[in-house]
């Protein structure tokens, strides 16, 4: 009898290990983003809106002991908008909004625990800026598309083996472009996430 207890205490001392060693960060994952926009353009005056960022992010991960290394890329909209009437003439308006924003980048971070995971990311980030400008003589439509780099932190802790939450910070500046755009973006996100 104490032999067979002490073989299923083995067995499952070794198991431990392989079960930890499964639950990390590497691998395929997807997730779901919302969060806080705030976007500011130096060429004009008070030109800082707020709205809500919300989109989606697919990337990989690599874990290495404590270290993990990561590639991502993400879509986003946004509800960043403004409107200024009397601009040219009086009883005209132009609205301006935050468009589409497309990013691709790394990530690497460290362990703490067994569960969370703190990371810092850089990349490429391209967002377009739509205008509407509208007067007595009709409607002009137009959207400026811009480049530029994001740098950010963030924190991940897994629910479980699969799903995961995140917490994210992250500031772009876009390259000013011949209409004079000169933008940059702070955002604070949270997200859900699915590890495959």
């Amino acid at each position: 009898m104490r032999k067979l207890i002490l073989a299923a205490l083995a067995a499952s001392a070794a198991a431990t290990p392989a079960f930890a060693q499964d639950a990390t960060f590497t691998g395929p994952r997807a997730e779901a983003i919302v969060g806080w926009d705030h976007v500011g353009d130096d060429s004009i005056s008070n030109g800082s809106r707020d709205g809500v960022v919300y989109g989606g992010q697919l990337g990989y991960d690599y874990q290495a002991g404590k270290a993990v290394f990561g590639v991502e890329g993400e879509v986003t909209g946004s509800t960043t908008k403004d409107t200024a009437n009397g601009v040219l003439v009086a009883g005209d308006r132009l609205k301006t909004s935050a468009g589409r924003d497309l990013y691709v980048g790394a990530r690497a971070g460290f362990v703490v625990g067994e569960r969370a995971l703190i990371y810092a990311k850089g990349g490429y980030t391209n967002a377009r800026f739509n205008s509407e400008y509208t007067s007595t003589t009709g409607t002009i439509e137009d959207h400026d598309t811009v480049g530029g780099f994001r740098v950010g932190a963030g924190a991940e802790v897994k629910l479980n083996d699969k799903v995961y939450l995140k917490g994210e910070y992250r500031y772009s500046k876009y390259d000013s472009d011949s209409t004079g755009i000169d933008a940059k973006r702070h955002q604070v996100l949270g997200g859900v996430g699915v590890r495959f």
